[in-house]
């Protein structure tokens, strides 16, 4: 294992006007940490230090009632995936529960009654989680140079973003895998982890550790950006490791597109700069669709499961 290199940047110069020699050097960091890693950590990024404090306390509550009071807070219909508490079946690699929102508002979310004042503290996070998300795209809309707000009008929909908190078991003698290596399927991933840790990236074949730090979010670059900059921009391979005798809590924001979006590479990353594109275009939903199905149907060689190569030209 190698020791981490990811990189932690201030993005408050992205929040105020007036620090244009801190955007710039922000800016060269984070395109450079897009297209090596596909991660980056930020801090200075507004959400409340105490905030996230109270979501940790809140979360270990929730995770700790029985399953009984934990199923109350069960999946709404409709929803682009299951909302509500689950838990991963018994024949998932992965050992972890979790509860996923959406949007407030939306009309499919749903929320825990208990501990009390879990509902309000969710949504503050989200609220919070869906601005940085904003400011992050705009900041990778820039690293691509790609014309002002060019992200934004194209991924202007808000509501497939989801958020999920998650607890993952402690490590067993012969088991320690959280969650099994994989990329997200989205755009971009907003994620803070309490001090158990255990996020790792992989990079040239090694597994990086992405370590704790109180206050800080880590970033990740999804497999919509990869495709969008025709692999100018890394869509990152990472996995949680569990460790023993330890429960690891974590919350995971899903900066999403809407369902029927047409995802293709862009242009500027192909045909205007003699490039040929490297995926061939689909509509998000589909993506999507066959990605839960990797996780309710398992396949039984890992070779069959779907990743964004799907889509993959090949020459």
């Amino acid at each position: 294992m190698a020791n981490s290199s990811i990189p932690t940047v201030d993005i408050s110069p992205f929040l105020r006007q007036g620090d244009e020699n801190g955007r710039k050097e922000a800016l060269k960091i984070i395109g450079q940490a897009c297209s090596e890693y596909g991660f980056f950590k930020i801090v200075n990024h507004g959400v409340p230090l105490e905030l996230m404090r109270k979501a940790f306390e809140h979360s270990r509550t929730f995770f700790d009632y029985p399953d009984e009071e934990k199923h109350k807070c069960s999946a709404a219909s409709g929803a682009p995936l299951p909302a509500g508490y689950s838990r991963q079946p018994a024949h998932s690699p992965d050992k972890n529960e979790y509860l996923l929102v959406f949007p407030p508002g939306s009309g499919f979310n749903v929320y825990p009654r208990n501990p009390p004042g879990y509902r309000e503290v969710i949504e503050e996070i989200f609220s919070h989680m869906t601005k940085i998300g904003s400011v992050v795209e705009n900041i990778i809309n820039e690293c691509l140079g790609l014309p002002p707000n060019f992200l934004k009008e194209y991924n202007h929909d808000r509501s497939w973003d989801f958020m999920a908190a998650l607890r993952y078991f402690p490590a067993t003698e012969t088991e320690n895998n959280g969650i099994t290596e994989h990329e997200d399927g989205n755009s971009i991933t907003l994620v803070f982890q309490d001090e158990a840790g255990g996020l790792e990236l992989r990079k040239n074949g090694v597994w990086i550790p992405v370590p704790p730090a109180e206050g800080t979010i880590v970033v990740n670059i999804s497999d919509v950006i990869q495709v969008l900059s025709n692999n100018k921009f890394k869509s990152a391979t990472h996995r949680v490791v569990r460790q023993e005798g330890k429960s690891r809590h974590s919350y995971a924001f899903f900066y999403n597109l809407e369902g029927d979006k047409w995802v293709e590479p862009l242009s500027q990353f192909a045909k205007d700069i003699g490039e040929a594109p490297k995926y061939r275009g689909f509509q998000f939903k589909e993506y999507q669709q066959l990605r839960l199905r990797n996780k309710t149907h398992p396949p039984s060689k890992p070779e069959d499961v779907i990743h964004i190569t799907h889509y993959a030209i090949t020459n």
